[in-house]
Formats: C-alpha cells, structure tokens, sequence
C-alpha cells in the first residue's frame, strides 16, 4: 500500500490498516487519521510519535501497559497479537528453558511493581539474553526517564511495524 492509498482509506478501514502500529492502541491511528493527508510515511510515523509525545503522563502509561509481558502467558497461551507474536519469537522468548522463563517472570514481575507498567523493549532487535540483560539493567532506572525510555522503545516498535507492513521503506 502506497501513501496515496493510506489517505483514501477511510477512517475504519485506517484504523483496521493501522491499529496495531502501537501495541494495541488503535486510539493511536484514530488520532492521526485526521491529519491526513500524509505527504509521506515517514510524516505519518513522525505524527503518530507527536501524537505519544503529546499523550499526559498518565496516558503514556497507558500506552505501555498496553503492552504484553516478554515470554508471559500470553505467548504461552497463543494470545498475543500476531505482530507481537512474530516479534517474539523472532527474538527467541518462545524457546526459552524453564529457568530462563522463571527469570524473566521474576524480573517482569519487579520491573512491573516498580514502574507499574510492563518492560517495553523493541524484541526484533535483540535476542533473549540481551532482553533479559536490558530488564534487569533498566530495573535500576528513574521512573520518569524509565518511562521516557519505553516509549521510545515504542516508537522504534511502531516504525519497524511500518516497515512490515510495506508502508515504509527498508530505508528511508
């Protein structure tokens, strides 16, 4: 789908397209369909991390609580989004040994006590070791910054699911 097409979509059918471009906040494709239309798709990805900029405290939070828990229940009981799915599995968190997986349950459960939102980390950049390595280093992290920080993962997320989508290019 090229960018002329992305801005004839309708409203549902752009938040259908988009919806899932931020973990499970089609809010997010809601807010920018407005701005249409996109000379570009890196002007819309630009807009959609206005539009998480401009989101209050409490609603970045919400944004990263949207997000499933690395190798959780989810993943174990098929539920999770096709996109977060793929991502971690391709990251290895489906193939994960019973010790690995208490670990990262351990370290899930503190992050999450102590942000009170989940561990938000781009998986299809990293394999399991490193994203366990990046919990428990992030672990140790102001709130504020902690939260900064996991949105930006957010965006990363956002842009490589563009990018698969064919909306973005390979390289921009």
């Amino acid at each position: 789908m090229d960018i002329a097409q992305l801005n004839s979509l309708s409203y549902e059918d752009f938040v259908d397209v988009l919806g899932n471009v931020v973990e499970r906040c089609p809010l997010v494709a809601a807010a920018v369909w407005s701005g249409r239309p996109f000379a570009s798709v890196s002007e819309l990805e630009g807009r959609i991390h206005q539009f998480l900029d401009s989101l209050p405290e409490s609603g970045k939070d919400g944004v990263l609580r949207c997000h499933p828990d690395l190798a959780g229940r989810e993943l174990r009981s098929g539920t999770l989004t096709a996109e977060s799915q793929a991502e971690q599995r391709q990251a290895g968190m489906a193939a994960l040994a019973a010790d690995e997986l208490s670990r990262l349950a351990r370290l899930n459960a503190q992050y999450k006590r102590r942000f009170g939102f989940p561990f938000v980390v781009c998986a299809r950049l990293h394999d399991a070791a490193a994203v366990m390595r990046l919990l428990a280093a992030r672990l140790g992290a102001e709130r504020a910054a902690e939260r900064e920080r996991a949105l930006g993962e957010v965006k990363r997320i956002c842009g490589l699911r563009l990018i698969k989508s064919h909306l973005l290019p390979v390289c921009p």
